[in-house]
């Protein structure tokens, strides 16, 4: 079968959140922060890069480290975690990364001559004077870097955090916490040129009602507009504002995506969204005339294992944005094939008998521990682990979208675990148009498949697999045949 690009984008064993693409070249490039699957906290690893031919977003190759925790000097013991960066390139040339270590309320910048090389510490956000910023009396936290270098070569840099941080986390008691703020930096990339600026207000005149910044900052410009995405105070959800100017007139222009799938298809809240929610952040990109959101979703139970994934943006007639719904084919030029095999790791919707719900911390784990989940068979960074949708108990869903059929016939599940009972598969996720259901019986642990004839489908139909029965199983893979 030939390749396709599927959601998540990245391998199964591979957990970039925060993903922003970067066009450099004929490449697309991903920055983002890096989670450790099975974490106890957001972040832990060092900084990575995948990058892709512009022309096929399948093809998607590991650059290597581009950055360590300890490279810089205020962290040389490396305890403090690297949250979302983002990267430009200066008008000299060069690439510049932007980065903040977890919630101590400073702003790292380094420095490489290509988009995926070795980044080296060049300093911290600072005033003319040397003072750094996130030091100063009134200043705001620096949090998640959105950078834009302009066409005129002004350099603007977008950050913001909703919640206070306890000032023994920050070692600082008057940091300011009212929303997303823009200051224009010098040429050196680093330096302060403008005082920074309230722009995205949490509350007050010029909120966005309903849909309050929270963090996030991205920031874009296509057609001469600039776009700004960022998550709202609801935090499953990417929002974005869009103005002429680049440091003020944004106006609101909807959600863009989340990972729940709210405000889509009847979904009013977090217990009957499409997929297990937590926090989000991504950047929108667009090539060929073509828009797309990147985000992540969440894993393992808990908000500290997320991986990169993306959707095709629908641009109306007046230039705003339709929300994107969660897909399993994100970046294919179209709908996946209705024929081979897949691995039930793709699934962009997930709940159990009683909903979904929200990841947020580590008892998390406690209690969904009757849900569905995603997991992987082996540790952290090994590149032949094998990821799959774990503890599917009677009436648990996995929905894949979408495909397209040409008389499928037949259906195979691989699956392992403890249980006895039927797989129902069918075109809609209220099971109205059931097209197979598969018997299922489970004497041992081992992986084994289990297959049945469908009705016969041709067309472009979502699939949702719901295992009615006894015990727990783990949906490994399905395969598709005519």
């Amino acid at each position: 079968m030939k390749k396709q690009a599927l959601n998540p984008y990245l391998p199964g064993y591979e957990y970039i959140p925060d993903g922003e693409p970067r066009v450099f070249g004929n490449r697309v490039y991903i920055y983002g922060s890096h989670d450790r699957f099975h974490a106890s906290m957001f972040c832990m690893n060092d900084y990575v890069c995948w990058s892709a031919p512009v022309d096929n977003l399948a093809d998607w190759k590991y650059e290597g480290v581009i950055y360590k925790k300890n490279q810089d000097p205020k962290n040389f013991l490396g305890l403090r975690l690297l949250f979302a960066p983002d990267v430009v390139q200066g008008t000299d040339g060069r690439f510049y990364l932007y980065y903040t270590f977890d919630f101590m309320g400073l702003m790292g910048v380094a420095v490489c001559d290509t988009p995926a090389g070795t980044y080296e510490h060049l300093g911290h956000i600072q005033y003319k004077d040397g003072t750094l910023w996130g030091r100063g009396k009134g200043d705001a936290f620096p949090f998640d870097p959105g950078v834009l270098v302009d066409d005129d070569g002004k350099v603007y840099l977008y950050s913001g955090f909703y919640t206070p941080i306890p000032s023994v986390v920050t070692g600082r008691k008057k940091l300011k916490y009212e929303g997303g703020y823009v200051l224009e930096l010098e040429s050196d990339m680093m330096t302060i040129k403008t005082p920074q600026k309230l722009l995205f207000p949490k509350n007050g005149e010029g909120t966005f009602e309903g849909h309050e910044f929270f963090e996030a900052s991205s920031i874009r410009k296509y057609e001469g507009k600039y776009y700004f995405v960022y998550s709202s105070k609801h935090n499953h959800e990417l929002c974005y504002a869009v103005s002429d100017r680049p440091v003020e007139g944004f106006r609101y222009g909807g959600v863009l995506v989340s990972n729940c799938d709210m405000y889509l298809n009847g979904c009013t809240s977090e217990v009957n969204g499409r997929n297990y929610c937590g926090n989000n952040h991504g950047g929108m990109l667009c090539l060929n005339g073509q828009y797309y959101i990147f985000y992540h979703r969440h894993t393992d139970r808990t908000s500290y294992s997320r991986q990169a994934c993306a959707e095709r943006l629908v641009r109306r007639a007046d230039g705003s944005f339709e929300q994107a719904e969660l897909t399993s084919c994100g970046l294919n030029p179209g709908v996946l094939q209705g024929s081979g095999k897949y691995e039930a790791r793709i699934a962009c919707n997930l709940w159990s008998r009683e909903g979904a719900g929200r990841y947020d911390v580590k008892r998390s784990r406690k209690k969904y521990a009757q849900h569905p989940y995603f997991t992987q068979d082996r540790k952290d960074g090994d590149v032949c682990a094998v990821q799959y949708i774990a503890n599917m108990r009677d009436g648990a869903v996995a929905g894949f979208k979408y495909f397209r059929f040409e008389n499928l016939n037949k259906i195979c599940v691989e699956i392992k675990g403890s249980g006895k009972g039927n797989m129902q598969v069918s075109l809609d996720q209220d099971f109205d148009y059931i097209i197979a259901e598969i018997p299922i019986f489970l004497k041992s642990r081992k992986t084994q498949w289990f297959f049945t004839e469908t009705k016969e489908v041709t067309g472009e139909y979502p699939l949702y697999f719901r295992y009615c029965g006894m015990g727990a199983i783990d949906f490994i893979s399905f395969q598709l045949e005519s």
